[in-house]
């Protein structure tokens, strides 16, 4: 029997956005402009004490503007995301109402709490056939070689049997974490060593299991079941950010991968030990949804990742819908070729490629194309690496032990589109190694035009449905297409 339901992490949801503007009055006497805020923020100052700090970040139109604005307002600056000029401060209600009248800011955001979705199969996806029959640009098979993987999440086991290389190494080339302090009001990224477990917090396990999906190296279990990860070959930049998540740690783990996506273990590191990012994977967000707003820092950094190379993979959420609203993870609906929301599949156990939409995968708004997921791929009863012991991984419902005498209940199963996305991620990473110049854009082409339009659920419109995208990624077709 597989897990149908779905859990929420975190404390909170994401609020969706939107816009407050100051009324003018006549020129003579108009108060200055001031910026917009994230709806968050908006209920938040409705309800703040006048003394108690609280974290947003400054849009400015320049990040100069953005520092100067914060010092001007005697708010205390915590730290920058200086390619999109955002400064990420602390203050109190009435610093945070000033800051939006200085000149330069844009857009002052909140920091609401979001969640890990939760609630293989490489045959429906035509994935393993890839892996032995496709080789990529450099002539060897297509695993995803020659590409690294970010996976922002709740943590990973580097020492896990399943993200093992030959030699005994990790797949887990660079193990970063972000810390928050205990208030939240700020995050910060930093690199602990590749032997750390930082997937061992009260919810922990999610993270683990989501990195072997994306490149678990190709492993028997004690049944004799054989597995691997959809880019078996790649490797992986694990960003922890714990179970309770708050957007400013997300988007500083975002951040830390547009700083640092060419070299994610430093200079001096030759990229054959760790070649550079060319994905992010993101399996969190909002309980419902909400509206896509473009002004967010999130919806900043994708962009900015997309024009350096960088593709970011959502996770479309796990709230179900009928179409007449849209439920969509809301950075996933960013139209940016290169940003792409998974929907989950129902292989129905059996590798079928005409299986079924799972009951838990988010639709989106029937009348509005743009909160559509893009493609599908496996999020049901999926088995990857995870700990028995850890709660997330305790919920799973056919706990499998891996290779060695010690690996007891190492494996399990688990749904959800958190376990969707992943797929896709490492499937990317196949897709640049069949052509490294390609842009994020050119990759999600392909997948979109060669995905499999298996038929449950509501139907095509111009190619795509609200509630499976395109269809189900098929990894060999879009090979083809990317070179």
């Amino acid at each position: 029997m597989r897990l149908k339901t779905t859990l929420a992490l975190g404390a909170a949801a994401l609020a969706t956005t939107a816009s407050l503007v100051a009324p003018t009055g006549p020129a003579a006497n108009a108060a200055p402009e001031r910026a917009n805020v994230s709806a968050f923020l908006a209920k938040k100052l409705t309800s703040m004490s006048a003394s108690a700090p609280a974290a947003v970040m400054v849009h400015g139109a320049s990040l100069t503007q953005a520092k100067s604005a914060v010092a001007a307002t005697g708010m205390q600056r915590v730290t920058s995301f200086r390619k999109i000029g955002v400064v990420v401060a602390t203050g109190t209600k009435s610093q945070i109402q000033a800051v939006r009248s200085q000149p330069g800011v844009t857009y002052v955001e909140g920091n609401p709490r979001i969640r890990f979705f939760q609630d293989s199969s490489n045959v429906a996806t035509r994935g393993y056939e890839a892996t032995q029959t496709v080789t990529g640009a450099d002539g060897n098979k297509l695993t995803g070689q020659g590409v690294s993987v970010a996976v922002i999440d709740s943590g990973v086991d580097p020492t896990h049997p399943y993200l093992k290389e030959a030699d005994g190494s990790s797949a887990v080339v660079a193990n970063l974490k972000t810390l928050c302090d205990p208030l939240e009001l700020f995050c910060s990224v930093q690199k602990v060593p590749n032997i750390v477990d930082t997937d061992t917090l009260s919810l922990g396990g999610h993270g683990t299991h989501v990195n072997g999906i994306v490149a678990g190296r190709p492993t028997t279990l004690s049944s004799g079941k054989k597995l691997q990860g959809a880019a078996p070959g790649a490797k992986l930049v694990s960003i922890s950010t714990g179970a309770g998540i708050v957007i400013i740690g997300a988007d500083a783990a975002l951040n830390w991968v547009l700083e640092n996506h060419s070299a994610p273990c430093g200079a001096g590191v030759p990229a054959t030990t760790c070649p550079p990012i060319k994905v992010t994977n993101n399996s969190y967000g909002p309980t419902g949804g909400g509206e896509f707003d473009p002004e967010s820092a999130t919806v900043k950094l994708q962009r900015a990742l997309a024009a350096v190379g960088v593709v970011t993979v959502w996770a479309a959420g796990n709230d179900g819908g009928d179409g007449s609203a849209s439920l969509t993870n809301p950075p996933g609906q960013d139209p940016t070729g290169g940003i792409i929301s998974v929907a989950s599949y129902n292989d129905l156990n059996t590798g079928t490629r005409d299986g079924t939409v799972s009951e838990f995968s988010s639709r989106g708004d029937a009348t509005r194309a743009q909160t559509w997921p893009d493609i599908s791929a496996p999020g049901d009863g999926i088995i990857s690496s995870c700990r028995i012991y850890l709660p997330i991984c305790s919920t799973g419902l056919a706990p499998e032990n891996g290779p060695g005498l010690l690996d007891i209940g190492t494996f399990n199963t688990i749904s959800g589109t958190s376990m969707a996305a992943p797929h896709i991620a490492g499937i990317v990473a196949q897709l640049f190694q069949a052509n490294p110049g390609a842009t994020p854009a050119q990759v999600e082409a392909a997948i979109k035009a060669t995905a499999h339009k298996y038929t449950d659920g509501s139907s095509y419109v111009g190619g795509t449905s609200y509630d499976k995208g395109f269809g189900l990624v098929d990894v060999v077709a879009a090979a083809a297409a990317i070179r």
